[in-house]
């Protein structure tokens, strides 16, 4: 029905009869004489109806927005005067001799290029959103990056293998999407969380470089980047080491920023420790634009009469952190009530500060804080030299355990960090994090969880800290960290039985549950398994980043809101009485209604 897109159309072709079809972006009439700007995925160009030809003029008249147009037409320059550097089509625009209403359209419910619509209306009008340009590129650049990163696999030997989206359920970490057998009376399948144990499954199969582009799902609390459903670049590969699985998927994230938006990430990308990430920046994605960092003064709490720092200071599990904020001296008291409130959400009680007036002058009227007074001159000697303060700085504390005092003093740089520009002007700042602990301590259920997931190597010569001392063994696992987002997480996996067989006892997963749950892969372990490896990047992410959205709806055709629900379909809903029984289920309530 066309020759050229909207927006290709160029000064080369001058004098040259087309046929385009797009959306009426906008209609303007000048003197009688009608300008629309005709829209299609490519861009916009301007379309001119005269009266010279009636029939097409009388229509026109008649056009409004979002009106579905095929116009017949010379392309000719733009009159001296009126061209639109802005525009790829601007130096030209088309006569139109021929119109022809598609489809009209009802009035839409909000403008196309308004740029502050209401999130929810988006959501329920997705299909008119996806028309606006902003939303156009998102997701062009989104199938760009997928087939960049596609071919790079490619190239690079992997074959892409399909796992199944109907599976059994296994713990990875959230809730499972559970689907109702009508087959299997009162049975379930679990949507994946990740193809993990089947990519794994794949390289006891031969097939050494596996890749897939595939949904996954989790039933968790969602956020700005999180959705229950979403997308990821998975792959896993044989008889490959951690080095050989960072370097091969480094390259691939920096071909395809190269590629997609011209930008050169650093060669190679640093690389920083679990521990040392922790420390420093209370995260294990830590944003390293942010010059801002933590500074450990727990042994120097320790035989303080501060019940509020010594406390910690002596708890195995506590932390005391110091976060040095230059030129924070300069903070109202509202800005510093608002940080308490902020650090609140993480678990903090409240957020200790002193403000330094006089470094040298270790006491109240060199340092400002109503804490001084409880702190002697040896500890915070040793606060003034460990953060490097200086006169107009402010210093700001956290004490609790170790877990509340990263969480809030690591969101609290961030904050302060954007907020009064203590950053250090990269648009880009990848980093490596390795050598994560095999395991966290589960406070509530008093037991050890697997920090990344129960098929994690441990390094070598950690084996026998499984059974000794779990908290100190440390795994083959890296995350791959974009400007504060972990945009990519894998290990190595455990090949052998025996070791996989530790991690088990080491979670107190009884031979019973671990037969239930693992038990196909425990068999395939038995049959020469190779050593084997892989990593999985979120898409959504990459693609929210590159993009500079705010959100992963953003970046996703037909997103979830917050809650979970679709208000484009009204998914989810309720279902006939038939389907139910077929399933085997009686609702105990009325769909819809609070438990």
């Amino acid at each position: 029905m066309r020759t050229h897109y909207c927006g290709a159309v160029r000064a080369t072709d001058l004098g040259n009869n087309i046929t385009l079809c797009g959306w009426a972006h906008r209609r303007r009439d000048h003197g009688g004489v009608i300008f629309i700007d005709l829209r299609d995925r490519e861009g916009t160009v301007q379309v001119v109806i005269d009266p010279d030809t009636p029939e097409a003029f009388k229509i026109a008249e008649e056009v409004r927005g979002e009106f579905v147009l095929k116009v017949v037409g010379k392309v000719r320059a733009r009159p001296a005067g009126t061209e639109n550097p802005n525009l790829p089509t601007g130096l030209v625009e088309v006569l139109t001799r021929q119109l022809e209403v598609l489809n009209p359209s009802l009035t839409p419910p909000f403008q196309l290029d308004d740029e502050n619509i209401n999130e929810n209306v988006r959501l329920t009008y997705r299909y008119l959103d996806l028309r606006r340009p902003a939303m156009q590129a998102n997701m062009m650049l989104r199938y760009r990056v997928s087939k960049l990163m596609r071919d790079y696999l490619d190239q690079s030997g992997f074959i892409e293998v399909e796992t199944p989206m109907l599976t059994r359920s296994t713990p990875e970490g959230a809730r499972d999407y559970l689907v109702p057998s009508r087959v299997h009376d009162g049975l379930f399948y679990a949507l994946p969380q990740s193809p993990q144990l089947f990519k794994q499954l794949l390289m006891v199969a031969g097939f050494d470089r596996y890749f897939q582009i595939t949904k996954c799902f989790r039933d968790e609390d969602l956020r700005a980047d999180r959705q229950p459903e979403f997308t990821q670049v998975d792959l896993e590969t044989s008889f490959m080491d951690e080095e050989g699985i960072m370097t091969l998927v480094e390259g691939m994230i920096r071909d395809m920023f190269n590629k997609a938006q011209a930008i050169d990430l650093a060669n190679p990308f640093p690389r920083m420790t679990y521990a040392e990430a922790m420390a420093r920046y209370g995260s294990d994605k830590p944003d390293m634009r942010v010059t801002l960092e933590l500074t450990e003064v727990t042994d120097a709490m320790k035989a303080v009469a501060f019940k509020v720092f010594s406390g910690p200071a002596n708890d195995p599990a506590g932390r005391v952190a110091a976060l040095r904020v230059p030129g924070g001296a300069q903070l109202t008291r509202g800005e510093i009530d608002g940080y308490t409130e902020f650090v609140k959400v993480y678990g903090a009680r409240g957020l200790a500060y002193i403000k330094v007036n006089d470094v040298t002058q270790l006491n109240e009227t060199g340092l400002q804080s109503p804490i001084v007074k409880n702190l002697d001159a040896a500890a915070l000697k040793t606060v003034m030299e460990r953060t490097g303060a200086q006169n107009g700085d402010l210093i700001f504390f956290g004490a609790d355990r170790a877990k509340v005092v990263n969480d809030a003093l690591g969101a609290l740089r961030l904050k302060i960090g954007h907020e009064k520009g203590h950053v250090d002007g990269r648009a880009w700042a990848p980093l490596w994090v390795v050598d994560f602990p095999m395991f966290e301590w589960n406070e509530d259920e008093k037991r050890w969880d697997a920090l990344h997931h129960p098929f994690t190597s441990p390094k070598d010569g950690h084996e026998d800290l499984l059974a000794s001392d779990p908290g100190k063994a440390l795994s083959k696992a890296y995350d791959m960290v974009l400007n504060g987002w972990e945009v990519g997480g894998g290990s190595i996996r455990i090949h052998r039985e025996a070791v996989q067989e530790k991690v088990f006892e080491a979670l107190n997963i009884s031979v019973e549950e671990r037969r239930n749950k693992f038990g196909f892969l425990l068999d395939a372990l038995q049959y020469g398994a190779p050593p084997h490896g892989g990593l999985a990047f979120g898409l959504d992410r990459l693609v929210t980043l590159m993009t500079g959205a705010e959100s992963i709806r953003d970046v996703i055709a037909f997103p979830k809101t917050q809650r979970a629900a679709c208000l484009m379909t009204d998914a989810p809903s309720a279902v006939d009485e038939r389907q139910l029984r077929d399933l085997h289920i009686r609702l105990r309530k009325p769909a819809g209604e609070p438990a």
